[in-house]
Order: structure tokens, then C-alpha cells, then sequence
């Protein structure tokens, strides 16, 4: 399946069960001079537009670029901000105006980029002073039992969850090579998801690698996901934790880490 098709099928799902953005984020990036008043912001690869969502709150425009027309679609109808510019096009050739943007922020997204083409296409279209922020929320695996059973039956079930994990791209070496050296500054920042089992349902096939209803092991995965779920809930709720973490850089440059 082509990378940009791999969430045709999961947009319902992804819009109402991913985890957002804590607010946190936006004010740390505020504190540390990323975000200049009335930056215009590219959000590479936006999906749906949780990502947006942060920045379209705080009154920033924001072009919404992505490769999959069912998830900008969606992103437009969930946001319903006339700050929000949708952009049908690739992280690599992301057809905006040269030096038209503050900053570029990549949200879950940028272990699916070619690094070094997003890196030439970010380079035209920020302006001498702009960012990038790459930013994950980075599911826990082992900080309560739930998580580690929850790790295992991802593991079990997933087609192709080793391989597109965005944990492979998390390496000092990658981002040293895309920012430069070590130019670039790093925060972590708790963040977390309460769900009943509607939600934990949704979050899972929410998620590329995991099977849809067509796959011969889909209902038994539910019953395993079920069963884990009545295991471990706590008031009907169980809780994902999240390190929302930030990777933040200047091309030219560069602030030295924090």
C-alpha cells in the first residue's frame, strides 16, 4: 500500500480516537522564540488536523499539507477554521510560496517523509529565522501493567507494526543528519488518553498496521481486546499514556539546546 494511502480507510477513526496535542507544547515553543507573533505555520503531513488544531487555536494560519484527500477532507470539515488552508500535495513538494512560513511542524508524520527532499522543500518555504518541530506522542510501553499487555497484542496482531513504528526514526544519528549536527533542542512532555472501550477499539483501528474487518484475524482480535480491556479497566476507563516529545531546529542558524 502507498504511504499516503495507508489511512483511507481509518479516517473516522483516526478524527475521533487519536490522542491530541497538550497545550503545553504550544506554550514551551512560544517560550523558546519558535513561534514569532502572527507566524504562519505549515503543519507537513496534517492528516486530520489535530495537529492544526493546536496552533489554529492561538489564531495562527495554517496550511494543512497532505497526500491523502479523505484525510484533508476530513481535517477541513473537523476544524472548520478559515485559518486553515487545506494543501493536497506532499511534505516534499508541498507547492507553497518560497519563505511564505514561520514555521513547519510534523506531527506523527515525518517517519513517513523522504527526509532529505522534505528537508530541501522546508529550507525554500521558511523564512530565514523559521523552525521545524517534529513532535510525536510516543505511546508507553511499559509504565503499568495494561501497557505492557497492550505492547504485546500490538505486537501480535499488528501486519507491518515493527516495520512503520515511528520509534525507527526516533535516533539522535537521523536527526543530527537532518537538522545538522546537534543543532537542534529537545522536550518531553507528559500527555495521555482516558478511553471506555469504544474508544480503545477506535484508537486501535486507528492505526495503519492493524488489521480492518476484511483480515481473517479481525474479530478475534476484538475478543482479545475486549478481554484486556475488562482485565485492566478501572470505572469503565482505561488510560494510555503519552511522552508528547519535540525535536526542534533552525536550518541556518541554529539556537543551542536548552
Amino acid at each position: 500500500m502507498k504511504t499516503e494511502d495507508r489511512f483511507s480507510n481509518r479516517v473516522d477513526n483516526y478524527v475521533k480516537f487519536r490522542p491530541h496535542y497538550p497545550v503545553a507544547v504550544y506554550d514551551h515553543l512560544l517560550s523558546e522564540g519558535v513561534i514569532p507573533k502572527g507566524a504562519v505555520i505549515a503543519d507537513a503531513g496534517c492528516g486530520t488536523g489535530i495537529s492544526s488544531k493546536l496552533f489554529l487555536k492561538q489564531g495562527h494560519k495554517v496550511f494543512g499539507i497532505d497526500p491523502n484527500k479523505n484525510m484533508l477532507d476530513a481535517a477541513a470539515e473537523f476544524l472548520n477554521d478559515d485559518n486553515f488552508i487545506p494543501v493536497y500535495s506532499r511534505a516534499e513538494n508541498t507547492s507553497l510560496e518560497n519563505k511564505s512560513v514561520d514555521l513547519v511542524i510534523c506531527a506523527q508524520a515525518f517517519h513517513w517523509f523522504d527526509k532529505q527532499k522534505a528537508k530541501q522543500e522546508f529550507q525554500r518555504i521558511l523564512t530565514p529565522n523559521g523552525y521545524v518541530a517534529l513532535m510525536w506522542n510516543d505511546r508507553r510501553t511499559t509504565s503499568t501493567d495494561f501497557l505492557k499487555v497492550y505492547e504485546d497484542f500490538l505486537q501480535m496482531f499488528g501486519t507491518d507494526y515493527k516495520e512503520v513504528n515511528h520509534k525507527n526514526v526516533q535516533d539522535k544519528k537521523i536527526f543530527e543528519s537532518f537538522f545538522g549536527n546537534t543543532s537542534y533542542n529537545e522536550k518531553v512532555i507528559y500527555n495521555y488518553q482516558d478511553l471506555d472501550f469504544v474508544g480503545l477499539k477506535g484508537r486501535v483501528l486507528s492505526s495503519s498496521y492493524m488489521p480492518t474487518e476484511e483480515h481473517p484475524d479481525f474479530n478475534y482480535m476484538l475478543y482479545c481486546l475486549k478481554k484486556i480491556f475488562q482485565r485492566y479497566q478501572e470505572n469503565d476507563k482505561i488510560r494510555i499514556e503519552y511522552d508528547t516529545i519535540l525535536y526542534y531546529g533552525r536550518f541556518d542558524k541554529f539556537s543551542t539546546a536548552r
